[in-house]
């Protein structure tokens, strides 16, 4: 009786996308777009996973974090160039591993990162254009993943300018007590996040059929005080001494966090500007 070989797993595919509005485009484009990418990463033998989701409960950059590195292939959509994509990509290049980028025929290239090959679709999600665009993203994949594995001097964007060491995560040991403490603190945030954006949505419900009037102020407690946090920890880097304009200020913050998924789901971005203007006007 002979053993039987073991089925090899499916590799992972990472993918890094906007996910709320942004140039016009809803979160029902960025959702279809998504649809696209996991057919093709489907039909062609991967796992895919947008990089924010997890099936434990976790600190949210952890996790992002852990899945950019940690993903066999990744998939990146630079469309719009939004600021946490393109950081998130950055992220991915300094760990020099496979990574396929994409965008819509409406946005130019980054100066950083033009010399990567981009596969291009149409933003009006032409079907012909798409058809075509995922055969071209699944040949693409393949061949990527498959050269990573078998070449030992691939690079995806390091070494095209040199010798570097290439970034890793440190593997960090603790003791059973001290994970089962972090992850009950880590459900506890969890749990009052849910019960926020739980408490929001009924008071919007609540608002549309006229018992309680919607409007800006609206927003639940616990991404407000999310948010205040976010904009103390942005004024402690920096300078008292250095000339403090508000409105730059306020922007800077909003445009860091807006797509954040701790409040992309529960604020717009005006709402978000809104509590970042009344902690700085309260500076």
């Amino acid at each position: 009786m002979t053993d039987k070989k073991s089925k090899p797993s499916q590799p992972t595919c990472g993918i890094i996308m906007p996910i709320s509005l942004i140039d016009n485009c809803p979160p029902e484009h960025w959702h279809d777009i998504l649809g696209i990418i996991k057919d093709v990463c489907n039909d062609s033998g991967f796992i895919p996973n947008l990089v924010s989701d997890a099936d434990d409960i976790g600190v949210i950059h952890n996790r992002i974090i852990e899945n950019i590195y940690s993903s066999d292939i990744v998939i990146c959509d630079v469309s719009c160039k939004n600021a946490n994509v393109m950081f998130e990509l950055g992220m991915r290049l300094a760990f020099d591993k496979p990574t396929i980028i994409i965008k819509d025929d409406q946005t130019g290239y980054s100066f950083d990162t033009s010399l990567i090959e981009h596969l291009e679709y149409p933003r009006d999600l032409r079907f012909t254009s798409i058809n075509k665009f995922k055969e071209n993203l699944g040949k693409k994949l393949i061949a990527t993943y498959d050269k990573s594995k078998n070449d030992p001097n691939y690079s995806t964007f390091l070494k095209n300018f040199g010798k570097y060491k290439i970034v890793q995560l440190e593997d960090r040991e603790i003791t059973s007590d001290i994970y089962l403490l972090n992850s009950l603190e880590e459900l506890k945030r969890d749990v009052r996040i849910i019960k926020g954006m739980s408490l929001n949505e009924t008071h919007n419900n609540q608002g549309r059929n006229g018992s309680l009037k919607a409007g800006p102020k609206t927003h639940n407690t616990t991404t407000k005080q999310w948010i205040t946090g976010k904009v103390d920890d942005y004024l402690k880097n920096v300078n008292p001494s250095a000339p403090f304009d508000h409105e730059s200020v306020i922007q800077e913050i909003v445009e860091s966090i807006k797509d954040n998924p701790l409040v992309a789901y529960v604020s717009n971005k005006d709402t978000i500007e809104n509590i970042v203007r009344e902690k700085i006007e309260l500076l």
